[in-house]
C-alpha cells in the first residue's frame, strides 16, 4: 500500500503502484488539509471576482458569470475541453496520468472536495483507467485536454479501460458501485488544470530509460566479451581521471559485469609483453573501434541525463501545478502559472535525444558484429547456416537501422516548437505532453534495437562455442534469453521471437550491479 499525500512520492513508490499494482491509500492528515483547502476557498469566494470560478476561461476571463451558472460552468469546461484525438494512450500511460494528478491535488492547493480526491483513488484500486487521446494538450495552461478526458470519467461520462476492454464510464460506475464526482466550486479547472499528463508519461520514460540502460551496459559487455576486446577503457584508473559521474558509473557497471570473464583482454599481458610485440604488423588491433572502447563516454551522458529527469519529473510529480494556487494558510489565492510544462518538456527532449544515441551505439555494435571485415572472427551476418544459401541475421539488421533513422529523425526537440493559440492568451507554450510521448516512442524502438542487438550476441555466442568463457554475469543474461530465443541455423521468419526477446527486456532487470 503507498501512502499518498503526506510525504513525497518517490520514482520507486510511483513503479510500485504501475508496474507491481500495489494499492493507494489516502493519508488521512493531508485529506483533512484538501478539506481545509475547499473550506476557505468556498467561504473566501463570496463577494469577489475569482478566475475560474466566477469568470469564464481564458481569453473569457474577462466574462463574469452568474451564481446560479458557476457549478455548470465546471461541467461545460470538462466536455468542451474533451476534444483528444489520434490513438488512446496505453492503460499503463493513462494509469500514470492519473497517479501524477492524484498527487498534485493531494498538496491541497486547490480547493477542492475531498470526494474528488477519494474518486480518483477509487479510479486507481479498481484499474478503471480513463481513455486519454494522445493529440491535444499543449503544455501550458497544463494539459487541458488530455486531463478533460479525466475529468469527464469523474462526472460519469466518457470511456475507461475496465476488465481488458474499453467500456462506457457510466456502465463501469453501476458495476463498481462508484458515483460520480457533485461538482461544489471549482472541481473542474482544478482537474484539467496542470501538467499531469506529461509528468505521468515522463515518469514511465524515466523508468524504462533506467532499464534500457541497464541493459545497454549490459550488451555492451557480451560485445566487448565476444571480440576478447582489452579491459583498459573500462578500468577505473582510466575513467576516474574524467571527472563525471555517469562515466564512472558506467565503468564501474562494466567492470562488475565481467568480473571473471575469461575473454577479456588484460593489455599488460598482451601487448606489454616483449615476446608478443616482435611482428612490424599486428593483426590484432591496438585499440577496439569507438562503439567498444568508448562505452563509458557514450553512455555515461546518458546515464547523467536520466539521473536529472528523475530529479525533475518527481520534483514535478511532488509539486502544485494548478492555477490559482489556493493557499488557506495564508488565507489568499494567487493567480499564475504552475501549470507551465517547460521544466518536463526540456527534460524529455533531452532524454530522448540521449537515449536515441543510445540505441545509435547499440546498432553501431550490432554492424561491428554483422560485419565480417570488421570483427574478423565471425561469419557475415552471424549466419550459422550456409553462406549465400542462408541469411542469418541479414534481414533483422533492416528493421534496427529503420528503427534507428526513425529516433534520429524523431528526436527533434519539441520544447522549442511552441506555436501561440487560445487567441494568444496562451502566447508561448511547453508542448511537454507532445514532447512525452515522442520520448515514449524513442523508448520503445530502442528496446526493438535491443532486441535485435541481444539476439546477434546470442548467434555470435553459439558459433564461437564461448559458452564456458563467459563471465556468470553473462552467462545468465545468455541462458535466459536462450530459453525464449533458441540458436537457429534455418531461416524462418522472426518477428514473433523479435517481440518475445523485447518484451523480455521490458519485463526483466539485469540484476548485475551491487554495491556499486
Amino acid at each position: 500500500m503507498v501512502d499518498i499525500g503526506l510525504r513525497s512520492l518517490s520514482l520507486q513508490d510511483f513503479s510500485d503502484i504501475l508496474f507491481k499494482e500495489h494499492k493507494i491509500s489516502l493519508n488521512q492528515v493531508a485529506l483533512d488539509k484538501v478539506d481545509a483547502s475547499f473550506q476557505f476557498l468556498k467561504h473566501f469566494s463570496t463577494g469577489k471576482l475569482i478566475y475560474g470560478i466566477n469568470t469564464g476561461f481564458g481569453p473569457m476571463a474577462q466574462y463574469k458569470i452568474s451564481d446560479e451558472n458557476r457549478l455548470q460552468l465546471q461541467y461545460n469546461l470538462i466536455r468542451s475541453h474533451s476534444t483528444g484525438m489520434g490513438s488512446p494512450m496505453s492503460p499503463l500511460l493513462g494509469k500514470a496520468v492519473l497517479v501524477a494528478r492524484l498527487n498534485s491535488l493531494m498538496q491541497a492547493y486547490s480547493g477542492i472536495h475531498p470526494s474528488l480526491v477519494e474518486l480518483l483513488a477509487a479510479l486507481i484500486n479498481h484499474n478503471m483507467i480513463p481513455c486519454i487521446y494522445e493529440h491535444g494538450g499543449v503544455g501550458a495552461s497544463g494539459d487541458l485536454v488530455q486531463l478533460a478526458h479525466i475529468g469527464l470519467v469523474l462526472i460519469g461520462e466518457g470511456r475507461v479501460w475496465y476488465e481488458s476492454q474499453w467500456q462506457e464510464t457510466a456502465g463501469v460506475f453501476r458495476k463498481t458501485g462508484l458515483k460520480p464526482l457533485e461538482i461544489q466550486i471549482r472541481e473542474g479547472l482544478s482537474v484539467i488544470n496542470g501538467t499531469s499528463a506529461m509528468t505521468g508519461i515522463g515518469l514511465v520514460n524515466t523508468i524504462l530509460a533506467k532499464k534500457l540502460m541497464d541493459w545497454s551496459v549490459m550488451l555492451s559487455a557480451m560485445t566487448n566479451e565476444i571480440v576478447e576486446a582489452y579491459d583498459d577503457h573500462f578500468s577505473k584508473e582510466l575513467n576516474i581521471v574524467k571527472h563525471h559521474t555517469g562515466q564512472n558509473r558506467i565503468a564501474a557497471m562494466l567492470r562488475s559485469i565481467l568480473k571473471d570473464s575469461k575473454m577479456i583482454h588484460n593489455r599488460s599481458e598482451h601487448l606489454y609483453n616483449p615476446a608478443n610485440i616482435e611482428h612490424d604488423v599486428f593483426e590484432d588491433k591496438v585499440q577496439e573501434y569507438y562503439s567498444l572502447r568508448c562505452v563509458t563516454q557514450v553512455l555515461g551522458p546518458v546515464y547523467d541525463t536520466i539521473e536529472q529527469a528523475e530529479k525533475v519529473l518527481v520534483n514535478e510529480l511532488n509539486s502544485v501545478n494548478d492555477n490559482p494556487v489556493i493557499d488557506h494558510e495564508n488565507k489568499n489565492i494567487f493567480h499564475g502559472g504552475n501549470f507551465h510544462g517547460d521544466y518536463v518538456s526540456l527534460e524529455m527532449d533531452k532524454l530522448k535525444i540521449a537515449i536515441t544515441k543510445l540505441s545509435m551505439l547499440a546498432e553501431r555494435q550490432l554492424n561491428y558484429l554483422l560485419n565480417d571485415k570488421l570483427n574478423q572472427i565471425l561469419p557475415p551476418f552471424v549466419n550459422l547456416g550456409v553462406l549465400g544459401f542462408n541469411f542469418g541475421m541479414q534481414g533483422m539488421q533492416f528493421t534496427a537501422v529503420s528503427t534507428v533513422a526513425e529516433n534520429q529523425t524523431l528526436s527533434y526537440p519539441m520544447y522549442v516548437h511552441s506555436i501561440p493559440n487560445n487567441n494568444d492568451n496562451q502566447d508561448i507554450v511547453s508542448m511537454g505532453c507532445n514532447a512525452a510521448l515522442i520520448t515514449k516512442k524513442v523508448i520503445d524502438n530502442s528496446f526493438e534495437v535491443l532486441a535485435i542487438q541481444v539476439m546477434t550476441i546470442l548467434q555470435a555466442i553459439d558459433y564461437l562455442e564461448c559458452q564456458d568463457r563467459l563471465s556468470p554475469a553473462t552467462h545468465s543474461v545468455y541462458s535466459a534469453i536462450r530459453k525464449i530465443f533458441p540458436k537457429f541455423v534455418e531461416d524462418n521468419p522472426r518477428y514473433e521471437e523479435q517481440e518475445r526477446v523485447k518484451n523480455h527486456l521490458l519485463q526483466n532487470d539485469p540484476r548485475f550491479v551491487q554495491d556499486i
